[in-house]
């Protein structure tokens, strides 16, 4: 035995072997059809030509001097004679027969003969070669062997390359390719966002001519990373790229490179950025590109993913390594860039990030008119008066309110939107399905009355806090009643006053049960949750506590999706004194706050039971009506209430993290 060392095979492909021979069966396929094919062509030549249909009178074969005596003896009913002499014709007891007549006897003798023996006479040329359909017909029948030979051999030998090609091209890319001939989206199409719209511009202005950047100095950016919330559009704004750009366009999923075997997500990466190159100048659009691009795992961690890391380290190095990719633009979008590894966000492959955010009032508006296209608006359907009643909506939350808004005209048999199909539509999305079913006890009604009227009554009475849209206690989801308020304009930044006011218009609902029945409820567990969050903001993050002063300890997280985690499961920076003192801070604003919300209730009592006893005859009540019981002018401005369809207004819009829409009480 040798220990002799083999050659290693070219490349990374394995040494071929001998071929595989074909089964037995398949060398007897074509004499089968050979066979089956002359079977098939006696059973149509030979055999059917002497075949009598079912019902067909039996033909008799008449000698010349037979038809003349059948014929003087009246035994034939008529004749067609055909210019060569063949003849034929029926019997008089109904059967056919055949007969030949000698051309020479063929004459006026033999006719006059026949007219006086009373046979209907007939001519017609003679029988002509099979039509050319016929002809066609019996070829396709005797190949039909052949071509069903032919096509299953073939089908196999597709079926066991597209085996070969699953087994072997495991490392392929799943890169879709769009071309410039299929543009299906453009920035038409994307309302808004002119920012983002033109940095995203200058690079696919930049692949369709670099010389007029490269006279300047300037050089192509790498990549170009989308970070905003869920829904805001960025997967759109790619897709309208693709429309707009007369460069190929290549677009994957981050998902589709994070698979089991390792290698598998680094070979389709390099395949990717392969098309990528062969294409160029080309750009190619990461969808959740997180999923492929989160940060490796650090020096001495008890669990890694070798996968995903090489995956990662593979695309870091086509981007910017010692083969860096010319020509070619890397798109990405995410929703969570806190994730992402550091090497990836340097300049050199992701230059620029563009923040889109959720959209403002004016972009709202647009986004609104693009997706409200094909549909039919009533001239009172307002779509800026709908823009300010969704503030914090994104471009996805939009189109499902114009959609939904469609579907409750559908229900009312009507082709035409009003403004009441916007109003009923974002209550759907915000609050719920109204429920018919659940019926409240009349004490449960008023208790909920009283509860709905001490939140209006307290933000009417509040100058800082947002103005009240609408309240009303018809339950719908989870929540028994809801109030509503409408932002003048859209805030940015929040003062200490306008905190405070929010919160006492949080607990003004418990409040009203305290003034009116003596007694809180379980409907007031909704309002608390959000004040007590709304207050610990407050005392740890926005410095807004005397006794523990300009510090902050925010609480961390996605800035798009929300904090990381609950209170319990991140650790605290600070020591358990200062627990104690940001607990008994949280307890002395919210105490506060609903000692004014009390305050104000037990001073306009009156007007409580005058909102409350309206609220129970009409159970929803518009703004404007909350002003008039209490004899003030209801708010001026852009997006007050009273400027729009009445009771058309959205729910409470505070600070950010600042509990759900609107204030109202909660089914428990």
């Amino acid at each position: 035995m040798t220990r002799k060392a083999q050659p290693p095979p070219q490349g990374d492909r394995p040494t071929p072997g001998a071929p595989v021979p074909p089964p037995r069966w398949r060398r007897l396929m074509w004499p089968v059809a050979v066979g089956l094919s002359v079977l098939l062509w006696v059973v149509l030549w030979v055999l059917l030509p002497q075949l009598h249909q079912p019902g067909e009178p039996v033909k008799e074969n008449l000698s010349y001097s037979q038809f003349l005596a059948d014929a003087d003896a009246h035994r034939i009913k008529d004749v067609t004679l055909q210019s060569n002499g063949q003849a034929g014709g029926t019997l008089a007891d109904g059967h056919r027969y055949t007969t030949t007549v000698p051309v020479q006897l063929a004459g006026p003798g033999l006719l006059h003969r026949l007219q006086a023996d009373k046979v209907t006479i007939k001519a017609s040329a003679p029988s002509s070669s099979p039509s050319a359909g016929s002809q066609l017909v019996t070829w396709v029948v005797i190949l039909a062997p052949f071509l069903f030979v032919a096509w299953f051999l073939r089908r196999i030998s597709h079926g066991a390359a597209g085996a070969a090609q699953g087994a072997m091209g495991v490392g392929k890319s799943k890169a879709k390719l769009f071309d410039a001939e299929r543009p299906h989206t453009t920035f038409a199409d994307v309302a808004g966002y002119e920012g983002a719209k033109g940095e995203i511009t200058e690079v696919v202005d930049f692949l369709r001519r670099p010389e007029r950047y490269r006279r300047a100095g300037a050089m192509t950016p790498r990549g170009v990373l989308m970070v905003g919330p869920p829904g805001t559009g960025k997967t759109l704004l790619a897709r309208a790229v693709a429309g707009e750009a007369a460069v190929p366009f290549l677009s994957v999923a981050g998902s589709s490179f994070v698979e089991m075997f390792v290698g598998v997500g680094a070979a389709r990466v390099r395949d990717l950025f392969t098309e990528a190159r062969r294409r160029a100048p080309a750009i190619v659009f990461v969808d959740e590109i997180d999923a492929l691009g989160g940060r490796r795992t650090g020096t001495g961690a008890a669990v890694s993913n070798d996968e995903r890391e090489q995956t990662l380290n593979q695309l870091l190095s086509e981007m910017d390594g010692f083969e860096a990719a010319e020509g070619i633009v890397v798109l990405a979008a995410t929703n969570r860039p806190e994730v992402l590894d550091p090497a990836l966000l340097r300049p050199g492959r992701f230059d620029r990030q563009v923040v889109i955010p959720l959209p403002t009032l004016a972009e709202r508006a647009a986004i609104l008119t693009v997706h409200c296209r094909t549909k039919h608006l009533d001239p009172d359907a307002d779509l800026e008066t709908v823009a300010r009643a969704t503030p914090g909506f994104s471009g996805a939350d939009l189109a499902n309110l114009a959609n939904e808004a469609a579907i409750v005209a559908v229900r009312e048999d009507r082709e035409v939107l009003t403004a009441g199909d916007f109003d009923a539509a974002r209550d759907r999305i915000l609050l719920g399905r109204r429920e018919g079913s659940n019926v409240l006890l009349p004490a449960e009604k008023y208790a909920v009355a009283v509860h709905e009227a001490g939140h209006a009554l307290a933000a009417a009475l509040s100058p800082h806090a947002d103005p009240v849209a609408k309240v009303t206690i018809l339950p719908a989801g989870q929540t028994l009643g809801v109030t509503e308020q409408l932002p003048l304009v859209e805030r940015h930044l929040y003062g200490e006053d306008y905190l405070n006011e929010t919160l006492t218009v949080r607990l003004a609902g418990r409040a009203a049960e305290l003034v009116e029945f003596g007694q809180g409820s379980t409907g007031a567990a909704d309002d608390l949750a959000g004040a007590t969050e709304l207050a610990t903001k407050m005392v740890r993050e926005f410095g807004l506590s005397p006794a523990l002063g300009p510090v902050g300890y925010p609480q961390g997280g996605s800035v798009f999706l929300g904090a990381g985690g609950g209170p319990g499961l991140s650790s605290r920076p600070f020591a358990e004194a200062t627990q104690a003192a940001i607990d008994a801070e949280v307890a002395r604003l919210l105490g506060e706050a609903e000692g004014r919300a009390t305050g104000l209730l037990k001073d306009h009592h009156e007007q409580l039971r005058q909102l409350t006893a309206l609220l129970l005859e009409h159970e929803t009540v518009d703004g404007s009506a909350v002003h008039r019981i209490l004899g003030t002018a209801a708010p001026s401005g852009p997006g007050a209430p009273g400027h729009g369809p009445p009771g058309h207004g959205p729910p409470g819009h505070g600070p950010p993290g600042h509990g759900p829409p609107g204030h109202g009480a909660r089914e428990k």
